[in-house]
């Protein structure tokens, strides 16, 4: 989930909002402002609910942010990279460059997001104890939704937070993270299906349309937990190998101030790659050029436009070493780069690409190794 609005840093955090966000506070000022605030405490007038309504849903926003930001600066603690964190429909997003490196750490990340809305609900009860009305209940409304945000994360089911619990201590208890990271995605997708199945049945017996919502979250939590399955499994085939091991090399290489049209025209149409380096007349790396960000430019702008004006930059980049182990970079291999990193060498120099292919000719070649092994056993 990429940010659309930037909100600056927090904690040296980038912090962004997903467009979505907006459609779910004037959902959430609509329903508060003219719903659940006027029969709860009737008798003020219009533009206090707005008001009140509009505190509710900026408050709520702020509390999502604690939470992932909680996230974000345990893993930095920990020596996990984080790469923004990222607010949207559904909640917010701590996006980690990185795998914890113990089950402890790993339960560390995943408890003081719950822990810290636990924290804001307490806060929020406290600060409406001396208020009454529609005052007192606008944060009671606040100590509310943290306690069910809290609640909800940790239910033992990734990608929730509670999932990430639970692969804490399988890792901890079997010493193998795999099994671990498989066992609580599995666990995500039972509880993606039981959401679904909840949703669509309070819509069809008539209980009411927020069962789409319902049935919303849980198709997003198959979707993300049958994602974390497949990357463990990924992660275990490919355990042991290094960058080097698995890169394109050498990269066909372009001229940063080539225009878009020329190169199309000289490399492009006759080449098998779908991604290529820009080279600076120092020699250096300067940005990736992409198949899909070549045919996102309109046609009549190629000519006019230089490849260096397209290309992602180095500090947006995926940047690796031959001799990384592949399964710390994976992590890392997304962004403006279409799944793609750049591997340099010691003096900074572009010595290969590390492309979605090359990891799913890796994963197929760690298949057919373990069926070979598997099949020596037998005999």
């Amino acid at each position: 989930m990429r940010p659309t609005i930037p909100l600056g840093r927090m904690g040296g955090v980038p912090v962004g909002l997903n467009l979505s966000v907006v459609l779910i506070l004037a959902i959430l000022i609509l329903g508060l402002a003219f719903g659940r605030f006027p029969a709860a405490f009737p008798g003020y007038g219009t533009a206090l609910y707005l008001v009140a309504a509009t505190l509710a849903a900026v408050l709520f926003l702020a509390s999502l942010l604690a939470h992932e930001l909680a996230h974000a600066l345990v893993a930095r603690g920990e020596g996990v990279e984080v790469a923004g964190i990222t607010l949207w429909l559904l909640g917010g997003v701590a996006e980690l460059k990185g795998e914890a490196r113990s089950p402890g750490a790993d339960l560390r990340i995943a408890a003081v997001g719950p822990l810290t809305s636990l924290g804001c609900a307490l806060l929020f009860l406290v600060l409406s104890l001396p208020l009454t009305g529609l005052a007192e209940g606008t944060l009671l409304y606040l100590a509310g939704v943290n306690l069910v945000l809290a609640l909800f994360n940790l239910i033992p089911a990734a990608p929730l937070d509670g999932g990430r619990v639970l692969r804490a201590g399988l890792w901890a208890w079997k010493r193998d993270r795999t099994f671990a990271a498989v066992t609580a995605a599995k666990a995500g997708r039972i509880f993606g299906y039981v959401l679904i199945a909840a949703g669509l049945l309070e819509v069809v017996t008539g209980l009411g349309l927020q069962g789409l919502w319902l049935a919303m979250i849980g198709l997003f939590l198959v979707n993300a937990a049958a994602a974390e399955e497949a990357q463990a499994k990924a992660s275990s085939v490919l355990q042991g190998l290094r960058v080097g091991e698995v890169m394109s090399a050498p990269a066909v290489t372009a001229d940063p101030d080539e225009s878009v049209f020329s190169f199309v025209g000289r490399v492009l149409l006759h080449s098998r790659f779908s991604a290529y380096p820009l080279i600076g007349r120092d020699g250096h790396f300067a940005g990736l050029v992409t198949l899909n960000r070549i045919r996102a430019l309109p046609r009549e702008r190629h000519a006019a436009t230089r490849l260096s004006e397209i290309a992602c930059p180095p500090d947006q980049l995926p940047l690796t070493r031959a001799d990384e182990v592949l399964v710390e970079l994976l992590p890392r291999m997304n962004g403006c780069a279409d799944g793609r990193a750049v591997v340099l060498d010691e003096t900074g120099r572009v010595a290969g690409i590390v492309s979605p292919s090359d990891i799913s000719r890796a994963i197929q070649r760690g298949d057919l190794r373990s069926y070979a092994q598997r099949g020596a056993d037998l005999r």
